[in-house]
């Protein structure tokens, strides 16, 4: 009995074409309306027509728009930095692949998909699908190569967002333009991303939206900055003449005034003078510089949602760091959007095409490496052990980003000092022998005079008091496992200890003491 082939559906429930994954769906074609010609919507751009613009995207005709927001890449230099700055700065995130589980099959799947994203021209088609950042969408060809029998993405390639519409009823599935209307997308054949800035429809989730505005009313101050600049940034050329001059005389002097303002140098007759007056503004020419500024501030606000790291502003340190934080939050945010499309795009018909169905799938992970401070994690991790705390090597090295030592290896080690050879001194020389043991304290301190013998004879009435709660309390005390269990110990040994007969005895001793060093005589 022939086994049952499984039908492969893509993340919508479409069936995949295994034949149409091998060709291009949307490859530009002679008499296409898929065409790389120019429009330049920007040029000669006023209120009423920019209103008209976003209206008709909203209407299903975003073709003006879109061009309109590559337009404004182009023209506006700061609006081009912050949208650069903040796909860059996801694009270059870490990224890592998470098996679906630790069975050999999930690390294959895995594998697969390490494989992919480890490409060094992955980092450009992120770019390239992060596009969707300032225009709401992004649509990405995947281009497959099935020549080895396995199913191996050879490259994304960036489609024109022009060549899209949106499905006219639910305004959300994107669709390709054709000379025979719009067509449906190829399933497992594209990465669309969608970067919702906002709720609502994606057409209107792009960053541009809100950028045009001002991008309209920068490039008016832009203008008007650029004609009084031409107007008032050079000195009035004022000539003048006698009252006798002719017709011909007052054209050669209006000719060397023309010329003083393009060519800087002229010549005049005899008789005839150039007077040059300053032009005394003050503060009028300020206007344009602020109002442009305070501009490009709003679209610092709107793309990176703060203005320390672009804009030179008082507060210093402190405003900087505070505006760093929001950025954190559109980075995460950023991330997150991409990892779960790449997910859905690109891991899951991999390992689909390539293993079948499966239950779970490989997981895309974007985003900055947790930050551990190695010093702080070293010192707890020191202190807290020898109290019971209980560490797992491999937790450590997975900490401080170390990896297992291979076998054989050589490890480092806690460096000892040499010890010398019994009897010899760290110089090589014999050390002197030390005297035999002793078979009592008194005999050992060799006493000298009068209280030297009396403290020696008091020693061996002290050792019947002080050895049964001394006795063994080394060994005691080495094996406590903190210093509140210590202090436990030495209470309950004195607990029992003769306080009284160790009292008299110190008394006895003490006074023994000062009539010997009074009389300097042999008192015990």
């Amino acid at each position: 009995m022939a086994e049952k082939r499984v039908q492969l559906l893509d993340a919508f429930g479409r069936p995949i074409n295994l034949q149409a994954l091998k060709e291009e769906q949307a490859a530009p074609t002679m008499g296409s309306v898929r065409r790389h010609d120019a429009m330049h919507p920007a040029a000669g751009l006023t209120p009423g027509r920019l209103a008209s613009i976003l209206r008709e995207s909203i209407e299903n005709n975003p073709e003006a728009y879109l061009a309109l927001a590559e337009d404004m890449e182009e023209r506006d230099l700061h609006y081009a930095s912050v949208l650069s700055t903040r796909k860059l700065q996801v694009a270059g995130l870490e990224i890592t692949v998470e098996a679906a589980g630790e069975d050999a099959e999930s690390v294959k799947h895995a594998d697969l998909v390490r494989e992919f994203i480890e490409r060094d021209a992955f980092e450009i088609e992120l770019r390239d699908i992060l596009d969707a950042v300032g225009k709401g969408f992004s649509a990405t060809e995947i281009c497959w190569d099935s020549s080895e029998g396995d199913h191996r993405i050879r490259a994304l390639k960036w489609r024109d967002p022009r060549w899209f519409e949106f499905d006219r009823v639910d305004g959300e599935t994107l669709r390709l333009r054709d000379n025979a209307g719009p067509v449906e997308l190829t399933p497992f054949g594209w990465v669309i991303h969608h970067a919702k800035a906002k709720s609502g429809l994606p057409i209107r989730g792009g960053l541009a939206r809100g950028a045009a505005w001002a991008f309209l009313f920068k490039s008016f101050t832009i203008k008007d900055w650029a004609i009084f600049v031409e107007a008032y940034g050079q000195p009035l050329r004022l000539g003048k003449y006698d009252a006798g001059a002719t017709n011909e005389d007052k054209d050669k002097l209006l000719d060397a005034v023309t010329s003083i303002g393009t060519d800087y140098a002229a010549i005049v007759p005899n008789g005839m003078a150039i007077e040059f007056i300053e032009a005394n503004l003050s503060g009028s020419h300020e206007l344009y510089e602020k109002r442009a500024d305070w501009l490009d501030r709003q679209i610092s606000k709107l793309v990176l949602g703060q203005t320390a790291t672009t804009d030179a502003i008082k507060g210093g340190y402190a405003v900087g760091k505070t505006h760093d934080g929001v950025r954190a939050d559109l980075e995460r945010a950023d991330a997150k959007q991409l990892a779960g499309t790449l997910n859905r795009d690109i891991s899951v018909p991999l390992v689909a095409l390539n293993f079948g169905l499966q239950k779970k799938y490989p997981r895309i992970k974007i985003g900055r490496p947790e930050e551990i401070d190695v010093d702080k994690l070293v010192a707890n991790v020191e202190r807290l052990v020898p109290l019971g705390l209980e560490v797992g090597m491999a937790t450590m090295r997975d900490k401080l980003g170390l990896p297992d030592p291979a076998a054989g290896e050589k490890l480092l080690q806690v460096r000892r000092p040499d010890v010398p050879a019994a009897g010899v001194g760290p110089d090589g020389k014999p050390l002197p022998q030390a005297p035999p043991p002793q078979q009592s304290l008194q005999q050992e301190m060799s006493p000298t005079d009068a209280i030297d013998t009396a403290v020696a004879g008091t020693i061996d009435d002290w050792e019947p008091l002080v050895g049964p709660i001394v006795a063994g309390l080394a060994g005691r005390i080495a094996a406590a496992g903190s210093l509140d269990e210590v202090k436990q110990i030495l209470a309950e040994r004195f607990r029992d200890m003769d306080l009284s007969a160790l009292t008299e005895q110190l008394a006895r001793a003490a006074f023994a003491a000062r009539l010997a060093g009074e009389a300097d005589e042999d008192l015990a």
